[in-house]
């Protein structure tokens, strides 16, 4: 399972975690009963601390995302039909525009540039079928 932390970004690093195993799980790549790697090993693939990845999977383990059984490992839990993928669907999706949106203030973009800017390149995807590539102009 990969996972990237941005060191610089201003979300902290369990929340990162915890967002791009939700995303693993809305879009497929993580399925009911797949087995993500233990505290120890993720934490040291990430070179984070070992506390960190603890916080994170068990905010998951609380949120009955996944599941930790002593022993045995931590295991991705059914999730009751599409209501839970289209719930992490939209969660995903609301912290992915909310992190645009913060972004462009702080690099003091009004909401009508952002709104004009938004509606143009949304416009380009659904004429072209597929999303302006991030580095385009």
């Amino acid at each position: 399972m990969e996972i990237e932390i941005n060191v610089e970004s201003h979300v902290p690093i369990y929340v990162q975690i915890i967002d791009q195993i939700k995303h693993k799980i809305a879009t497929g790549e993580l399925q009911p009963g797949d087995q993500l790697p233990t505290v120890r090993q993720l934490a040291a693939d990430l070179r984070v601390n070992f506390n960190t990845i603890a916080r994170a999977y068990r905010l998951l383990d609380e949120a009955r995302i996944i599941s930790t059984q002593h022993g045995r490992g931590t295991y991705i839990l059914e999730m009751p039909a599409n209501k839970s993928t289209e719930k992490l669907r939209r969660e995903d999706l609301i912290r992915l525009t909310r992190t645009y949106l913060s972004q462009a203030h702080h690099l003091d973009y009004t909401p009508e540039e952002v709104q004009v800017m938004f509606e143009e390149l949304l416009g380009e995807w659904q004429d072209n079928g597929s999303p302006p590539e991030p580095d385009s102009d």
